[in-house]
């Protein structure tokens, strides 16, 4: 299936690298204006200069005035893909408040920051929209040393819901991407800590970084136009158990 996105806007927070920049990508490549976000001023650079059309926003999404600011700068926006997030792997009774903090400031607060400025806009519009938050089969399961983790993507998926009950009526459809274990810059030597997840799942592998942009792509598109509150697990089968 081509997916068409020509006269489309798109935002993608933690786009300098992973899924994120992945997902930049092809919805450039697929037509749309794409607005590329990160932190980190180096990824972004990498990022336009294999793809100049980009265009770059450098912000810590854990400063919540200036990631408002930044983004409200960039105008009406038809498509958002809230990506960014950090993971810590440290015991539950070890956790401390500052890495609490840090996962929940980026993982699900920033969710709620992007997508009540860009949502304003879509409204005001009045042509609707898409959002595809990126969760994680950690919603759903649990993980030894990732309680924290764990608890955010469990937020984004009840985030993803109630934002979708409250937009549908401006036709602003609203779902997750929840994958599995992938191996990104973020996870590339972690795969022994989840040999577990690997034997329960029916298809026998993990998923690539592609089999991810590829939902997303989807989710946003109009081929998708009737699923909203949606969590579309990309996981070989392992959430069947």
């Amino acid at each position: 299936m081509e997916v068409k996105l020509d006269g489309k806007r798109a935002l993608v927070t933690g786009a300098g690298m992973g899924f994120g920049r992945e997902i930049a990508k092809r919805i450039a490549e697929c037509g749309a204006e794409t607005f590329a976000l990160s932190r980190t001023q180096e990824d972004l650079d990498s990022l336009k200069s294999e793809v100049p059309n980009i265009n770059i926003i450098n912000v810590d999404l854990q400063d919540w005035d200036k990631t408002r600011e930044e983004v409200n700068k960039i105008g009406h926006i038809d498509l958002l893909v809230n990506n960014a997030g950090v993971i810590c792997r440290i015991p539950f009774i070890d956790t401390p408040k500052e890495e609490i903090d840090r996962l929940y400031d980026v993982n699900v607060k920033a969710v709620f920051n992007v997508s009540q400025v860009i949502a304003k806009r879509m409204i005001e519009k009045g042509k609707g929209g898409s959002i595809v938050n990126i969760s994680s089969i950690a919603s759903r399961t649990v993980l030894p040393g990732a309680s924290a983790y764990c608890s955010t993507k469990g937020a984004v998926d009840n985030i993803t819901r109630c934002m979708a009950l409250e937009l549908g009526p401006h036709n602003i459809r609203v779902n997750s991407v929840n994958p599995t274990f992938v191996i990104t810059n973020m996870t590339k030597g972690q795969e022994h800590t989840v040999s577990s997840i690997l034997e329960r799942t029916p298809m026998g592998r993990f998923p690539e970084i592609k089999d991810v942009v590829n939902a997303v792509v989807f989710l946003l598109s109009d081929e998708s136009g009737m699923i909203s509150g949606e969590s579309l697990r990309v996981d070989g089968g392992v959430g069947v158990y």
